[in-house]
């Protein structure tokens, strides 16, 4: 504005802050909506997990978390960029994700509270499906042996995934 008009920059700031009341404001993601089953899994899950964790003291720091995320490729733009003037009885404004691009990839990653163990790029193209996510859990439980001897030594870690009811099964009737 200030090269448009041909106006000191401090002026324009002070003209739209103290004359008009006008501020900067970033746009927020918004989250995603989860279905009424969604929510009530997560909230019983969530209880598990609080239950557990009051009973064995060192329960937060023997998980093993599992994340699947898709990795897009795309150019976005700063917080800085994105922000413009507003006044404060103007609604705020929402910023949607980045639309998807058509080059992605699915990364798995494995974690616990002291960083993460291990994870796996999923070819582009390739879908997930049972025997490609247990040869991932092999190489999960050979890297554990490895990096997080501890585990196997006092038999008391835990293993939180976003299938967790299926590759429970897994874990415990193929290793």
């Amino acid at each position: 504005m200030a090269d448009e008009y041909g106006v000191n920059r401090e002026t324009i700031r002070q003209i739209l802050m103290e004359d008009l009341g006008k501020r900067m404001v970033a746009s927020r993601f918004v989250p995603h909506a989860l279905s009424d089953d969604q929510r009530h899994e997560r909230v019983h899950y969530a209880k598990d997990v609080i239950k557990t964790a009051r009973r064995n003291k060192n329960f937060l720091n023997s998980i093993v978390a599992e994340n699947e995320t898709w990795c897009f490729r795309y150019d976005p733009t700063t917080k800085r960029q994105n922000t413009e003037w507003k006044s404060p009885a103007s609604p705020k404004g929402k910023k949607v994700r980045l639309r998807k691009s058509k080059v992605k990839t699915m990364l798995v990653c494995f974690y616990d509270s002291k960083g993460i163990i291990h994870h796996v790029f999923v070819p582009e193209g390739q879908t997930v499906t049972g025997s490609i996510y247990l040869s991932v859990l092999e190489r999960l439980w050979k890297r554990i042996r490895r990096v997080r001897p501890e585990y196997l030594a006092s038999g008391s870690w835990f293993f939180f995934t976003t299938m967790h009811r299926f590759t429970g099964q897994l874990l415990y009737n193929n290793f």
